[in-house]
């Protein structure tokens, strides 16, 4: 099989690398070319257009910013009349219902589509240690195992398309609001004059305890952002899409809310490209 790969940002060119490493057949698009370097060297056909993607490949994957990027790559004139007997695997956080409508524009132009969000960052993705959810059919969930087993062991069928995209911006609003409530507990303790050290020890013996404490730690006492695994601004993105289909859920948004102003101020404070732990020097610099 023939694996088009559309997307070769920060976790698509890993993800793409590990489907060369396992001797599958790729094809690869990027909107910026020059991100194709290193998969090109390593054997992949490039492309500059995603038609041409679609056309070689019998199953294309899909690792973009956004719905809207999707609609430009995959459902443009010219890219959805190449659609008809393909399989679209789609890999990047979007809503539930934008995941929908874009399946029904595959299936109205003779392809089948599945959502695949992945929770993990670039070492996972390097590492093949990715969680995988699956929205699709448990046929198309089986026929496609051995593909998606390439960027982590377990992938999980979550249920129809929609259900995956849903699971996946439950889990990024923790990610938001995880990361800020410990940024202000450990702005709050270092104002106090507690010491940073003890104060990790009791939080590490408790039930309150979450690892991606100490992953942020160390980056938010330097004030060092740099080299992300994931940019505040994709986090932001992540929080006004979760933002946007729970309205509907009569669900009371006040802190999530909140926590989509720290990032808004984060990245008028241009740490966009910056890791997301960026939020502290927000929360740190707010009263200043």
């Amino acid at each position: 099989m023939k694996v088009a790969f559309l997307g070769t940002g920060l976790m698509g060119l890993p993800m793409a690398q590990r489907l060369l490493a396992a001797d599958i057949q790729l094809v690869a698009y990027n909107r910026t070319p020059e991100k194709l370097a290193p998969l090109q060297a390593a054997g992949a056909e490039i492309v500059t257009h995603p038609r041409h993607a679609i056309r070689a490949a019998e199953c294309v994957i899909l690792m973009l910013t956004n719905a809207s990027a999707i609609y430009n790559v995959l459902l443009s004139d010219t890219a959805w009349q190449t659609l008809e007997g393909r399989t679209i695997i789609q890999m990047g956080t979007i809503t539930p219902t934008e995941s929908q409508e874009i399946r029904d524009a595959v299936v109205g132009g003779g392809g089948e589509y599945l959502e695949a969000p992945v929770l993990g960052s670039i070492p996972e993705a390097k590492a093949g240690e990715l969680s995988i959810m699956v929205g699709a059919e448990p046929e198309q969930y089986q026929r496609h195992l051995k593909l998606l087993q390439n960027f982590g062991t377990e992938p999980l069928l979550i249920g129809p398309v929609g259900s995956a995209a849903a699971l996946k911006l439950a889990l990024n609003q923790l990610i938001a609001s995880l990361t800020t409530s410990f940024a202000l507990s450990l702005a709050f303790v270092q104002r106090q004059g507690v010491d940073v050290d003890v104060f990790m020890q009791i939080l590490r013996e408790s039930p309150l305890y979450a690892p991606t404490f100490d992953k942020k730690l160390q980056r938010m006492l330097d004030g060092n952002y740099a080299e992300p695994n994931f940019p505040t601004k994709h986090l932001l993105k992540d929080t006004e899409l979760f933002i946007s289909e729970a309205k509907s859920r009569s669900l009371d948004l006040s802190s999530i809310k909140g926590v989509r102003q720290i990032l808004q101020t984060a990245v008028k404070m241009s740490f966009a490209d910056d890791d997301y732990s960026s939020l502290f020097s927000v929360i740190k610099e707010w009263g200043e």
